[in-house]
C-alpha cells in the first residue's frame, strides 16, 4: 500500500514481511550458467494481483508501470519535485469547477499489444472496473474512486453504480465520467487538487480494454500497453517479459520514465530470500544478472554485506509496519488495550535483523508524510512491552483469562522469530496464542470480513504525500462490504473517525486537512485500531553484470526498473 515525495506506495499493503509460498527454490541448478542474457527478477512469492485494477502492493505497482502498463501521467525514474509527468496523456490534467472535474486528452499513436489504439473509452471503462466490488477486490478503488466520484450513494453508504457486469446505476456512471472524443472527464464530490498524483501513484485508473475483460478471471492476465508483454507465464513459476512490437517509444518519454534496455525479462517465483542472495552474493552463473524483486537482504545475511560493498545499497523505506486486532472479534477495548500495552516492539525489531532492519514506529504515518505527529496514544509506549500494565487491564475487563488469540501473518523464516518474540509478552500479560504463519496470498486471506484471526500483521505506505492516504485508506468503515474488508483488515467502524475523513477530502486547506487528519488518527489510537511496530529500512545487493540499479520514490524504494540493464 509513501515517504517524501512527494510518493511512496501502497501497499498495501505492503510493508511486505514476505510469504513463503513452499515452493521448490529455484535453486542452485541456475548458479552452472544459462543462456539467458537479460535481467532477472526473482521473488519468493507470486505476484497477488497483475489485473491493474486490483494491484496495491508497492513493488508491483512499481514494476509493473515500468514494463507493461502505462498510465495518463507517471513519476519520473530521477527524483525531482516529486510532480508527475505526462505519460499516455498530452499533459498532466486540467482541473474545473475548483477541483472537482478533472481533465485528460490521450495521446494519439498509442497502441495496446494487439496493435488497437487504447481510445478514450479504454480510460472509462478501467474506472468503471473500481465499483464492481465483489469481483475486482483488493485493490484502491475502493478507497478512492469509488467514495469520491460523483455518484449518488445508497443508505449504507455504497454507490448506485455496481460497476460493468451488471451495469446498475450505469447511467450515474456516464454522467460522472465522460469523454469527448479523446479527452476524458472525471468529476467529483468535492475538490480533489492531488487527483494527478493519485493517478500517477496507482493504477486504479489504467485504461482497460472491455473486449478483453473477464473479471476476476483476469487477476492473472496482462494485456499490454508498455515496452514489454508477456510471452511464457505460469501463476505459480512465473514468466518472461519481451519486447512489445505495438510499443512506440516516440510516444513516451524513455529517458524520463521508460528506458527499457534488456531485451528481455525473466520474472521468476518460489525462492526463498536467504536462497536467492546467497546466489547473488556468490555471484556466479545467471545470479550475476539477478536482482530481487521484492524481499531485501534476510538479517541473517547482514554479516556478509562487507563483503559486497560495491553492489549494495541501503535505503529507508516509505512503510511501516503495524499490527491489526479485528475488532469484530477482540470487541472488549480493554483487552485491546491491554495487547497494544504487552506487545514488546524492541524483541520485534532484534528478532528481525536490529537496527540495520528496522527503526521504532510510534503512528501508522510514515514521518516523511506531510502532516505526520507521533500518535498520543503511542509517543511514550514500553517499547520493551509493560506486562505488568497490561495484566492489570485484563483484569479490569471482566473477560475469562487466559483470552485465546490467533495471530496471522505472511511466513517467513524472519516473520516466524518475529512471531515467536513478539508473542512471549503477550503470553506473560495472559493471552493464549496461537501463531498462524500464512503462505501464498495472504492479503486475500485476511481480507475475508469473516477471516478468525484476532490480529494480523499490516504494512502500508502512503499513496502519495497525504495522510489521506494512510489513516482513511486503511480505516474508513465505508470500503468494506459483504465480498471484502478491503484495507481495514480489523473491520474498524466509527462514524466520527469517518466524519472526520470526510472533512479532511473536503478541506479547502493543507492545514485544515492535517488538522482533521491528525484528530483522527488519535481517535484509532485511542480505539487501537492499530498498534504501531517500525519503520523498515530496506538493504539490496544485486549481481555484478547488472548496471545502472537503482531505488527511487517512484519505485517505492524497490529496484527501479526505468534505467536498469545488464551487461551483454
Amino acid at each position: 500500500m509513501l515517504k517524501k515525495r512527494a510518493r511512496f506506495l501502497a501497499l498495501g499493503s505492503a510493508g511486505l514481511l514476505a510469504t513463503s509460498l513452499g515452493l521448490a527454490a529455484c535453486g542452485s541448478g541456475d548458479d552452472s550458467g544459462s543462456n539467458f542474457d537479460g535481467l532477472i527478477l526473482v521473488s519468493e512469492t507470486p505476484i497477488d494481483h497483475l489485473d491493474p485494477q486490483r494491484i496495491y502492493v508497492g513493488a508491483d505497482i512499481a514494476s509493473l508501470s515500468r514494463l507493461v502498463y502505462r498510465q495518463l501521467v507517471a513519476y519520473p525514474i530521477k527524483d525531482g519535485d516529486g510532480l508527475p509527468v505526462p505519460d499516455l496523456a498530452t499533459d498532466t490534467g486540467t482541473s474545473a469547477k475548483g477541483g472537482r472535474e478533472w481533465s485528460f486528452t490521450v495521446k494519439d499513436g498509442v497502441k495496446w499489444e494487439d496493435g488497437s489504439p487504447i481510445t478514450c473509452e479504454d480510460f472509462k471503462y478501467g474506472a468503471s472496473r473500481n465499483f464492481a466490488v465483489d469481483e475486482i477486490t483488493g485493490g484502491p478503488g475502493t478507497a478512492y474512486i469509488v467514495p469520491r466520484l460523483a455518484i449518488p450513494k445508497k443508505a449504507d453508504g455504497s454507490s448506485q453504480y455496481e460497476g460493468p457486469y451488471t451495469k446498475k446505476g450505469q447511467e450515474l456512471f456516464d454522467k460522472a465520467v465522460t469523454c469527448n472524443g479523446n479527452t476524458i472527464t472525471y468529476r467529483f464530490t468535492d475538490p480533489w487538487a492531488d487527483f494527478p498524483l493519485a493517478v500517477a501513484s496507482l493504477h486504479m485508473m489504467d485504461p482497460y480494454k472491455e473486449s478483453f475483460d473477464k473479471g476476476a478471471k483476469n487477476d492473472d492476465v496482462i494485456f499490454s500497453n508498455g515496452p514489454y508483454k508477456v510471452k511464457d507465464w505460469d501463476t505459480k513459476k512465473g514468466g518472461t517479459f519481451e519486447r512489445n512490437p505495438e510499443y512506440d517509444p516516440a510516444t513516451d518519454t524513455p529517458d524520463t520514465l521508460r528506458q527499457a534496455k534488456p531485451d528481455a525479462i525473466k520474472y521468476k517465483y518460489g525462492e526463498k530470500a536467504e536462497t536467492l542472495y546467497e546466489r547473488i552474493i556468490n555471484d556466479t552463473g545467471d545470479a550475476k544478472n539477478t536482482v530481487s524483486a521484492q524481499r531485501r537482504v534476510p538479517p541473517s545475511m547482514f554479516n556478509q554485506l562487507q563483503d559486497v560493498k560495491d553492489r549494495y545499497v541501503q535505503v529507508d523505506s516509505p512503510y511501516v509496519d503495524y499490527l491489526v486486532p479485528n475488532q469484530s472479534r477482540l470487541k472488549n477495548p480493554l483487552v485491546r488495550k491491554a495487547l497494544a500495552v504487552s506487545t514488546n516492539i524492541n524483541a520485534w525489531i532484534a528478532a528481525g535483523g536490529g537496527e540495520r532492519a528496522y527503526k521504532p514506529a510510534d503512528s501508522i504515518v510514515n514521518p516523511s508524510v506531510q502532516g505526520y505527529v507521533p500518535n498520543p496514544a503511542f509517543k511514550d509506549h514500553n517499547l520493551d512491552g509493560d506486562v505488568a500494565q497490561a495484566k492489570k487491564l485484563l483484569a479490569q475487563s471482566g473477560e475469562k483469562l487466559p483470552i485465546a488469540i490467533k495471530f496471522s501473518y505472511p511466513q517467513t523464516d524472519s516473520a516466524d522469530k518475529q512471531a515467536a518474540a513478539i508473542a512471549d509478552t503477550w503470553k506473560q500479560a495472559g493471552f493464549n496464542v496461537t501463531l498462524d504463519p500464512l503462505g501464498e496470498e495472504y492479503y486475500s486471506k485476511i481480507q475475508k470480513p469473516g477471516n478468525d484471526s484476532d490480529v494480523m500483521w499490516g504494512g502500508w505506505g502512503a499513496d502519495w504525500p497525504s495522510a489521506t492516504t494512510v489513516t482513511a485508506a486503511l480505516f474508513d468503515s465505508r470500503q468494506i462490504n459483504k465480498g471484502s474488508t478491503g484495507q481495514n483488515y480489523g473491520q474498524y467502524k466509527s462514524a466520527k473517525v469517518d466524519g472526520l475523513f470526510d472533512k479532511a477530502i473536503a478541506a479547502p486547506t493543507l492545514d485544515e486537512q492535517t488538522k482533521f487528519l491528525q484528530e483522527a488518527d488519535a481517535q484509532l489510537g485511542a480505539d487501537v485500531a492499530y498498534i504501531p511496530l517500525e519503520i523498515s529500512i530496506f538493504n539490496w545487493v544485486y549481481g555484478s553484470n547488472v548496471v545502472d540499479f537503482a531505488t527511487s520514490s517512484a519505485s517505492n524504494s524497490f529496484v527501479e526498473l526505468g534505467p536498469i540493464d545488464v551487461k551483454k
